[in-house]
């Protein structure tokens, strides 16, 4: 029997243990916000425990975590030797927060509740699935090399819990803490392509601060809805520009801005003294992330000016850089284009999307990044950070094997 038998076999045998472990992983909520995420982190460290597997544990100090908007983070990492350990070093990293659930649900969102061959849950896509497919991809090899079969490496298996909120926290902390120097890095992602580019994304609030008066008597204060407003449209009359830069990487198309939220007033008869907005710019890889903050303040600021009594504060809430692919990628790739296309039927394309993820840090740090894991071929397919999320069970089974055969070949 070849190894990538032995890989599938495994994984089809305990099929029905995995569903179990996610039904366990996603049944713990990880909202962020709030970002409450240490007990979610100890259920994955009690079930990891559980099979057999050293868990080391990096928590955030609170104080860092309550100045960044959050209120835990612990960081897991389980470390696996193949043979005597001289291969590459493969990192396998999955994110344990999920956004909240929102309503609209025709399932618990905290059940794991399993409807025609999918499971339902926050989270079950985007991607506790991943924990449940790396973890099974690494006790397969596992059972493979017991099986007698030669494999020489090591796999580090990374679950963090900051990626909602941009991941510095994450990734980004056990990078900054020297606690990983993985040669590659494997992020959690979708089961019919491999990414190996994102855009990147700057976030913005807003703060417009005016004067409130008495509604009777506007021409007492100074109105921030009205300033706020200019800032509106400066925001929305660049898109036509924006649509002008055209990317040269398959997948991505052009930058796009908009405005997620507004907040402001204090009552339907009073001048508003105070407007929030905050914002979201999504950056292609081909800009330049201070080039593209110089432009967006700049254009914020000339919005407001000869407005009396206006003021406006704009804190940066995100920056995060584009992923953009390192050659050394190209040896992972193609591992899971060649058993992605056995395993599936079909050919498995690498490319990049319009999203941002935290394996971006990993690329910032020089070390090659693909996402490639178990989800369905689109983000609305799924339900992806909407009601009624969702998992075919059979792309969990299927990329699983994929990532285990993939692994075996970058340590044979």
């Amino acid at each position: 029997m070849s190894i990538t038998q032995t890989l599938s076999t495994y994984i089809d045998q305990h099929h029905a243990e995995q569903i179990e472990f996610l039904r366990q992983i996603v049944r713990v909520p990880s909202d962020t916000p709030p970002g409450n995420n240490a007990p979610a982190a100890e259920k994955a460290a009690e079930l990891l425990t559980k099979k057999g597997f050293h868990v080391e544990r990096f928590v955030v100090p609170e104080a860092r975590v309550r100045d960044y908007g959050m209120q835990s983070v612990t960081n897991l990492i389980v470390r696996q030797k193949f043979g005597a350990g001289a291969g590459p070093t493969i990192a396998l990293n999955a994110h344990g927060d999920v956004v909240p659930p929102g309503d609209g649900w025709s399932f618990d969102p905290y059940g794991g509740e399993i409807k025609d061959g999918r499971m339902y849950a926050r989270g079950v896509a985007v991607s506790k699935s991943d924990i449940a497919s790396y973890t099974y991809a690494i006790e397969a090899l596992k059972a493979a090399e017991a099986a007698g079969e030669k494999l020489n490496g090591n796999i580090e298996l990374h679950l963090t819990y900051d990626e909602e909120f941009g991941g510095i926290l994450g990734p980004g902390y056990l990078l900054e803490q020297k606690a990983t120097t993985p040669d590659y890095v494997l992020a959690a992602g979708f089961s019919y392509n491999i990414v190996t580019a994102h855009n990147g994304c700057l976030q913005f609030e807003i703060t417009v601060h005016g004067t409130a008066t008495h509604g009777a008597m506007p021409e007492t204060g100074h109105d921030a809805l009205q300033a706020a407003n200019a800032i509106l449209n400066a925001i929305y009359g660049k898109l036509p520009d924006l649509a002008k830069i055209k990317s040269k990487v398959d997948g991505i198309n052009t930058p796009t801005m908009l405005v997620g939220q507004i907040m402001g007033g204090t009552n339907t008869n009073v001048v508003p003294g105070r407007v929030i907005l905050k914002m979201d710019r999504r950056m292609v890889p081909e800009e330049n992330p201070a080039e593209v903050e110089a432009q967006v303040r700049a254009m914020i600021e000339g919005a407001v000016v000869g407005r009396s009594g206006i003021r406006v504060e704009i804190k940066r809430l995100l920056l995060a850089n584009a992923l953009k692919p390192l050659p050394g990628n190209l040896r992972l790739v193609a591992a899971l284009q060649k058993h992605g296309e056995r395993v599936f039927g079909e050919p498995i394309e690498a490319g990049g999307v319009p999203l941002y993820t935290d394996a971006r840090l990993y690329g910032e740090a020089g070390i090659p990044v693909v996402l490639y894991g178990a989800g369905p071929r689109t983000v609305p397919e799924s339900n992806a950070k909407r009601a009624d999320e969702n998992l075919l069970l059979e792309d969990l089974r299927k990329a699983t094997q994929v990532v285990a055969c993939a692994v075996a070949e970058m340590l044979s």
